[in-house]
């Protein structure tokens, strides 16, 4: 029992290293979203994306992979 709770410990503070980054992916999803000037088409894919989880597939990329990245080499390899 104490190795699993050693090991989640240990998982936690590796992953809450402090650093949350620019979430330069997110933004660039974002940025392709809001780029249609047709308003009905901007909602449709604004739609799309939310029920495809494009939005929550980039913030879990950004928060776990990209600013871990980030954070251990010092530059964002999507920027």
């Amino acid at each position: 029992m104490k190795r699993v709770l050693c090991g989640v410990f240990a998982g936690i503070m590796i992953l809450s290293v402090g650093c949350t980054g620019p979430f330069a992916l997110t933004k660039k999803v974002h940025e392709w979203q809001t780029s249609p000037d047709e308003k009905w088409v901007d909602e449709a894919m604004f739609l799309g994306c939310v029920i495809l989880p494009v939005y929550g597939i980039a913030s879990f990329a950004d928060a776990v992979v990209l600013n871990s990245v980030e954070f251990w080499t010092g530059e964002n390899p999507i920027e």
